[in-house]
């Protein structure tokens, strides 16, 4: 049934409890990626969901299988990642306890970290459900699902699945909301547009109608690479500065396309506008989360680009380009004093990476900096676990990204911390032969952490870990490893690492730079 929706790869782990999951994988021709963790195969199935734009499958065990990819479910939830967990579940609890892997409410567990968790107790249950979540994907705001199906169910004979649904119409927007929002835009004299993830896949049309009518904008850092650097009317994705309001209250109209205006997009409460805002989202709890909003759009971002595009639109002047320049140096400034040394290796990088790169990060100072001041080349190329904010997430989410994209060059940044979550999974690169450069940013201890605790006048303790060789460690996996001296050694450490026959560790110190 899977293989008939699409799903051509699924990430997990085997167990006695959900080995009927795997009778017949290979027949369907889906490819299994063995996780070593139930976190990585969770990080794993949210990389591929984001590179390939199909949803990422994860199979796990009951009980701590379950419980061990409860975090990446909740990253994929808050980030709107198209993730479908299976699991196994026992098929009475109530009555008996002591069993294998038992959990009081199981089902109620992953409930609390995803969009809907139900359990499936006859095939064509399971088979309802998994059509139900794939629909949900592809129709609404996508967000992780669980089913679980008892063991009982999974040794059955089992009828074969129906033939999969038609797919969804493509959706325009509703004539009303593009007669809105033009009709806005028409009237504002310095028009200001912020653009999410959720914009990614109009990308093209926006960022063609904000050169359209001069418009200043935004990204996050989700949405980065939707306004190509040669807009110079780009405030880029700074939008978490602190005096990022004073600009922002120069407009007199913001359109805010497919974001949250999360606490992880401004790092502090109000936007900071004084002038109308619209929001415009698929997802209608969104529409009247940010104090002070005018008018809300439940629409697909793309299809309201596309309708705007078509209407008669006239150009103004009110930004000034030499401004915007300015603004950004300054905060990129800001941003080098703020976390020193990290700046000039993110410059070096960015310059030579090839256009369709697709970059992971982890939780880490380096992904801090360089999600300010890197322009990406491409939308939705850059990913990074910003709503639940887990660490691990980098190198098991590019090995999904890697399958999803054989043949194109993917990385991934991590911290020397938080990279120790989930480094095992660098048996699954070289298992799988990925060409994966992972830059392992090493400053010796949680600087974040420090740092926040100095601002805090907390004296810093329990911030400082000892670590192992990195290198010798990426050996011992069987990966390659490499510790440049210099930027440019850096520079061709990468690019060689793009042409391995496996993962490549990159390790690099504040003293690189």
């Amino acid at each position: 049934m899977l293989k008939s929706r699409g799903v051509d790869v699924i990430f997990g782990i085997p167990g006695v409890h959900n080995q009927e999951m795997y009778r017949g994988i290979e027949e369907a021709g889906i490819t299994h990626v063995l996780a070593r963790h139930e976190q990585g195969a969770g990080f794993m199935a949210d990389g591929y969901a984001r590179a390939s734009g199909k949803p990422g499958v994860a199979y796990v065990i009951t009980g701590p299988g379950l419980c061990n990819i409860m975090t990446p479910m909740g990253q994929a939830y808050s980030d709107s990642v198209p993730v479908l967990v299976i699991s196994s579940c026992l098929d009475e609890t109530a009555a008996r306890r002591g069993q294998l892997h038992q959990m009081l409410d199981q089902e109620g567990a992953a409930r609390t970290v995803c969009d809907w968790s139900y359990e499936a107790r006859t095939a064509g249950a399971a088979y309802q459900l998994i059509d139900r979540a794939l629909a949900e994907f592809a129709g609404t705001r996508p967000r992780t699902k669980h089913i679980q199906v008892p063991i009982r169910a999974l040794e059955a004979e089992a009828e074969p699945a129906p033939a999969a649904p038609a797919p969804e119409m493509a959706r325009a927007a509703p004539e009303a909301a593009v007669a809105l929002v033009a009709d806005a835009l028409r009237a504002a004299e310095k028009p200001l547009i912020i653009l999410g993830g959720g914009a990614v896949a109009g990308a093209d049309a926006w960022a063609e109608l904000a050169r359209r009518i001069g418009a200043a904008s935004f990204t996050t850092y989700a949405g980065t690479g939707i306004i190509p650097k040669s807009d110079r009317l780009a405030y880029g994705s700074y939008l978490a500065r602190p005096d990022s309001p004073s600009v922002i209250g120069e407009a007199d109209l913001v359109l805010a396309v497919g974001t949250e205006l999360s606490e992880n997009d401004l790092w502090r409460v109000l936007l900071g506008h004084q002038g109308r805002l619209i929001r415009v989202d698929i997802d209608p709890e969104q529409l009247n989360s940010m104090p002070g909003t005018d008018d809300g759009v439940l629409c697909d971002a793309a299809a309201l680009a596309e309708g705007v595009l078509a209407e008669d639109l006239t150009a103004v002047n009110s930004w000034s380009a030499k401004d915007v320049a300015a603004t950004r140096a300054r905060w990129e400034a800001e941003t080098d004093a703020e976390r020193p040394g990290i700046v000039p290796l993110a410059r070096a990088l960015e310059a030579v990476l090839p256009d369709d790169t697709m970059i992971y990060s982890d939780m880490t100072q380096f992904a801090y900096v360089s999600k300010e001041v890197w322009t990406m080349p491409r939308p939705g190329h850059w990913h990074h676990p910003c709503g639940f904010g887990t660490l691990g997430y980098a190198m098991p989410a590019a090995i999904g990204g890697c399958m999803a994209r054989k043949g194109l060059p993917t990385m991934a940044i991590a911290g020397d911390y938080g990279f120790q979550y989930t480094l095992q999974e660098l048996g699954a690169a070289v298992e799988l032969g990925l060409p994966l450069p992972i830059i392992l940013w090493d400053n010796g201890k949680l600087k974040e952490i420090e740092d926040s605790m100095v601002r805090a006048q907390i004296a810093p303790n329990a911030v400082i870990a000892h670590n192992p060789d990195f290198c010798a460690l990426a050996r011992a996996y069987g990966a390659h490893a490499e510790a440049p001296g210099s930027i440019e050694e850096l520079q061709s450490a990468v690019l060689g690492a793009f042409k391995a026959d496996k993962p490549t560790l990159i390790y690099v110190t504040p003293e690189t730079a």
